[in-house]
Formats: C-alpha cells, structure tokens, sequence
C-alpha cells in the first residue's frame, strides 16, 4: 500500500463502518409473499387476497385506498378479494407496497406525515406522467415515486442533526444535494434509499433511480439506461408540481435540473404548463 493510498482506504473504511450503523429496516415477509405472488407465471388474485387478508391492519389500509376518491371507482370493495379484483393484481401489489413501506419505516418522536404525502403526490404524478407520456412503465414510475428519498428517514432516524442538513441542502442552488450530505454526515440518502431498495427487492432500476436522482449530469449521459433518467426527469417535474401546487415557485433542484429534464422529456414550456395543469386537478381529485 502506497502513502498516497492510505487515507483513501481508512476513509473507505470509515465509510462502511459508519453505514453498518445505520438502521436498514429489514424486507418485512408480508411484502416477500406478495413479490412472490406477483412473480408467479399464473399469479392468482384470490392467492394474493387471502395472503393480504391474513392482516388485519394492512386489509382495512387496502380497503380504504380502494373506495377512495382516488381511484374513483363506480363499485365500492366489499371485501380484500373483491378489491384486489377491482384494482387488479398490479395495482394491488403496488398499493400494498406503499402501505406496508409506511407501516415499516418510522421515525422514533417524529410524524412521517408530511412526508408519505408528498412521496404519495409524486408517486401518482409519475403514474400519470408515464402513462400519458409513454417513457416508461406507469408501475415503475408509482414505484419509484413512492420510494425516491426513502433514505431521507432513514438518516433522520441516524443523525441528530440531519434535518438542519436537509434545510441547508434544498436552498442550495450550485452545490448538489447529495454533496451537502456528504459532506457533513459521510454518506447521502440517495446511498441509503437505493440499499433500502435492493434489500426489499424492488426493480434494479428503481434502486439506480434512487442512487442518481440528484446527479441531473446522467440525463445527458447516453450509457445510463433510457428508463433510469425517464424516471429522475418525471420526479422533477412531478416535484415542482407539487411545490407549485402548494404556491412554491422557486425549487432549487428544478434550477438545477429542470431544463435538463425537460430536454430529456421533450417537454416544451407550453406543454410544462399544461402538464401542471393535469397534475394539479390530479391532486385536487384525492381530497
């Protein structure tokens, strides 16, 4: 080993200490019986609801969420098995992926309120954007919506104080987001949410998604996979909306990032605006 190797190594080192102290929450079974399902050659809806049905407390959250304004469905679900048939298998699963996320990671003293509302508005501002936009799957773009700083809680619950560093980091309009982080705590939520992501055996563009979304550079890098930077692209614009739907105009990520995403989306200004304008109406639609 060289001088000039070592700090490199001990930093290393330190590095991966420092994550091993850091609280993964584990891929609950319930979710594991459900991927299963999901990747049989047959999955059978009535398999899948009786796998559902054997909690109570994640029936009675699926039931709510079905005969929601939401979904707007001319039938309201009677029971698991027929909302698992009135949503089909895909976005059963999906729902119960969120459902069952909320329910495992938490924040000891802390409401995740506000935050699963805004993971929530973007995962069904992404589902729209992709299905509309047709740059990827809809179930993809819902499931990385939902699971994009999913690290953010992650080291709320590590670091006394990380929240200082997420205000400090979002009004930073030059430096990138995950630097901030580095710098002040050795590792980013973008690192944590995207080993979040392989641990509970999300899709492996999910979890790369998740590791890039604040590196705006891998939208013009033709080797990233066109999926991974079709899904950081909708988050933006799936973000700002949200902040420009509660009266927030300036985002400092949007400055960062924006027109690269709407070059990489083909996205003219006029087009942006009416894209807002669904997403809003979108929004209005849940409450």
């Amino acid at each position: 080993m060289t001088p000039s190797s070592s700090p490199a190594v001990a930093s290393d080192q330190s590095v991966d200490a420092l994550i091993k102290t850091i609280r993964i929450p584990p891929r609950p079974s319930m979710l594991i019986d459900v991927q299963a399902e999901l990747a049989c050659k047959e999955p059978d809806p009535k398999r899948l609801a009786a796998t559902i049905a054997n909690d109570v407390a994640l029936s009675a959250s699926l039931m709510k969420l079905t005969n929601s304004s939401f979904f707007g469905l001319r039938l309201k679900a009677s029971s698991v098995e027929h909302a698992v048939h009135l949503l089909g298998l895909r976005q059963s699963g999906l729902l119960m992926t969120g459902i069952i996320a909320r329910q495992s990671v938490k924040v000891e003293n802390m409401s995740l309120v506000k935050f699963w509302d805004f993971s929530s508005k973007r995962a069904k501002a992404m589902a729209h954007l992709a299905s509309h936009m047709r740059v990827c799957s809809p179930n993809l773009a819902h499931t990385f919506g939902l699971f994009c700083d999913i690290g953010i809680p992650i080291l709320m619950e590590r670091f006394e104080g990380y929240q200082e560093t997420l205000d400090f980091a979002s009004q930073e309009f030059e430096k990138k987001f995950t630097a901030v982080e580095q710098e002040r705590h050795s590792t980013s939520h973008t690192s944590i949410g995207a080993l979040m992501a392989r641990t509970w055996g999300l899709p492996e563009e999910v979890s790369t998604a998740i590791l890039l979304h604040h590196d705006y550079d891998a939208l013009q890098d033709s080797a990233t996979p066109e999926t991974i930077r079709s899904l950081i692209a909708l988050a933006l614009v799936a973000e700002y909306s949200i902040h420009k739907y509660h009266g927030e105009e300036t985002l400092a990520e949007w400055e960062k990032g924006g027109a690269l995403a709407c070059d990489f989306l083909g996205l003219p200004n006029d087009e942006l605006e009416d894209r807002f304008e669904e997403l809003h109406d979108l929004f209005n639609s849940v409450h």
